[in-house]
């Protein structure tokens, strides 16, 4: 092989990294770096993440057996460098794209894709799960779970641990630790991990015993294994401390160089011939290798398209653009903080994806980042309304999946004061059916006494902020809103109560009625104006409320119009449709309904325009059902 020949054009399977020399994976890890900087530098994805772990990724796939052997990538940002060595680098092209491959692994995409993520902290979990599945069955499978430092603050994490230690199953767990997961890592864990990685008496000390043990080949592994056991002991002593790891039964080894390949790959073929759960501890840099990447870790952590050689940003150039809902939260909740010292924050690990880094940067003793950690974001707010203060917990909706169960008993139950803003509400986009926010409005307005709300625009949004921190409501309160910009430039507007459980009449009309919940609402104005010019009237209320629903309003449309068209950014099934549905069924009402949202099905990734028109509610499809109706 010349030396001009690059070694990845011959990878398309880890059969081909293994036959590679082990000096060449330093070479290798410097082209697969450079292929992922060219190929997300035009087409937008999760950038930080995958640099950060190329080496690991690198080492894994030679030393182990994949795909017999098992590798759970934990959240997933991070597997673009195991997408492109496992058979997917001539698709990589359409990674995130309507109908092309997905940003994260997917069990129905690749042999090699173990388990299927997007959210948090499962891996140790799922990877447990296959261990003992493996050891059941008499499996020789390697089973190696791989999670950052933000994701091993969830609970669920550390139930995964605390299972492992006890189940003694053969599971290696690799933590890699960068200090940041989107924003900077937050909470004592972090401290601690610093704590480990920054003292260099204790790392010195176990790099010399460990080097000069390993050089005996009678006693290397064996003599290996004794340090590791003895390892709890030297740390206390050293650091003062135990080890939080060898706590839950894990024998602990690191910290090491993540981006040292052939390091890597030495310790982890050591690290196969020792049974039992293990952790090891991989020091790395998000952004490696890309200067602009390494400086703004927060932002390359999905930054869009960017010049490959300057790391400048490259913005679309279009017309006026209007704000995002995310700002608009972000401005408008220190806005009412000003006015009501009562009011707090709260989000988990997202501030700059919901904007309250702006509330954290002027009272930061008034906005609380949680990390990773979406149950206690809930509970957590639930204790400071319990005690007078008035939480706004911000919780991206297919997040707040997770605290169902919080919501419910820790703040239903109890009908506490929590203002839950659900941002990313719908469908948003090429994050695809892990990020969708399909279920809140669902699952938001069968709970009793909880109001459920959605805006149609920016200004809506605000009142709704306004109206749920009035001491006129009692008991939860949540918003949700969309991904992405609203409609209106002049948002900022003076606040207005709005009436809770009251509809907005957005148009009069004759033919037909329409009756929208949230942004989709601006998509029915458009399609009522396009049918107006062909002669056909429609009626349109915003609703605004899922629960309670105004049932004035729903009275005098249902004695109007025999057929009644349902408009929503969620799933069909038990949403806002089926609640006018429910309306009317219990009241007699001869009318047909037909409603327009997310299907019966996981939708996947692509850009927004592209699933509302899958979905059928973008502006055609409403005009279309409208029509259809009028016909049948």
């Amino acid at each position: 092989m010349s030396s001009s020949e690059r070694l990845l054009e011959k990878i398309n399977t880890p059969d081909d990294l293994r036959k590679l020399k082990r000096l060449d994976l330093v070479r290798l890890s410097n082209e697969l770096r450079q292929h992922i900087i060219d190929e997300v530098s035009h087409n937008p994805g999760h950038l930080g993440a995958s640099l950060g772990v190329v080496e690991l990724t690198v080492a894994l796939h030679y030393v182990y057996n994949t795909p017999y052997d098992k590798i759970v990538w934990d959240v997933g940002h991070q597997a673009y460098g195991h997408k492109i060595l496992t058979g997917r680098k001539t698709q990589f092209n359409t990674n995130r794209k309507y109908k092309g491959i997905s940003g994260f692994p997917r069990m129905s995409e690749s042999e090699y894709d173990a388990f299927g993520v997007g959210h948090s902290s499962t891996s140790i979990s799922a990877a447990l799960g296959m261990a003992v599945a493996a050891q059941a069955k008499g499996e020789k499978r390697k089973v190696v779970a791989v999670i950052g430092d933000g994701a091993l603050q969830a609970g669920l994490a550390f139930e995964g641990l605390n299972n492992a230690g006890n189940q003694k199953a053969d599971l290696l767990v690799i933590l890699n630790d960068n200090n940041i997961s989107i924003d900077a890592s937050v909470g004592a864990l972090k401290e601690y991990l610093l704590d480990i990685t920054t003292s260099r008496t204790y790392n010195r000390f176990k790099d010399k015993i460990w080097r000069l043990l390993g050089r005996y080949k009678r006693v290397g592994i064996r003599a290996r294994v004794l340090a590791s056991q003895l390892e709890g002991g030297i740390k206390g002593t050293v650091l003062k401390q135990s080890n939080l790891f060898e706590a839950f039964k894990f024998r602990y080894f690191g910290p090491i160089d993540g981006h040292d390949v052939l390091h890597l790959t030495r310790v982890l073929e050591d690290l196969k011939t020792i049974p039992g759960p293990k952790l090891l501890h991989c020091v790395t840099v998000k952004g490696k290798g890309f200067p602009k990447a390494e400086e703004q870790q927060t932002i390359f952590h999905a930054p869009g398209i960017f010049d490959k050689c300057t790391g400048e940003l490259i913005r679309p150039a279009e017309g006026p653009k209007h704000s995002l809902y995310q700002e608009v939260f972000g401005y408008t909740i220190v806005e009412l903080a000003r006015q009501n010292e009562k009011i707090v924050g709260i989000t988990p690990a997202m501030p700059s994806g919901c904007s309250l880094n702006i509330m954290m940067k002027e009272m930061p003793d008034r906005a609380f980042d949680v990390g990773i950690c979406e149950q206690h974001a809930v509970t957590f707010s639930a204790g400071l309304a319990a005690n007078g203060l008035l939480p706004f917990c911000n919780i991206y909706s297919s997040f707040m999946q997770r605290a169902y169960d919080q919501v419910v008993h820790d703040v239903a139950l109890q009908r506490l004061k929590v203002i839950f803003c659900m941002d990313r509400g719908g469908l948003v986009g090429p994050d695809g059916a892990t990020h969708h926010g399909f279920f809140d409005i669902a699952f938001m307005r069968n709970i009793p006494g909880m109001i459920a709300s959605a805006p149609m625009d920016e200004v809506e949004l605000r009142n709704m902020m306004y109206t749920a921190q009035l001491d006129t409501v009692k008991g939860p309160f949540s918003i949700r809103y969309p991904r992405g910009a609203g409609v209106i430039a002049d948002w900022h507007q003076p606040f207005r109560e709005i009436p809770v459980g009251r509809a907005r009449l957005i148009r009069e009309g004759s033919d037909i009625a329409v009756l929208s919940l949230g942004h989709p609402g601006n998509f029915v104005v458009e399609a009522a104006g396009r049918l107006s010019e062909k002669g056909i009237s429609v009626l349109h209320y915003d609703m605004r409320f899922a629960n309670p629903l105004d049932e004035q309003v729903l009275h005098s449309v249902m004695k109007l119009f025999k057929k009644i068209i349902t408009v929503e950014d969620g799933m069909i099934k038990g949403g806002f449709g089926s609640a006018v549905l429910e309306f009317a069924n219990d009241h007699g009402y001869p009318v047909e309904i037909i409603r327009l949202g997310i299907p019966d099905y996981f939708v996947e990734h692509g850009s927004q325009q592209e699933l509302w028109h899958e979905c059928g509610y973008d502006v055609a499809g409403i005009e279309q059902a409208i029509v259809q109706a009028l016909e049948g």
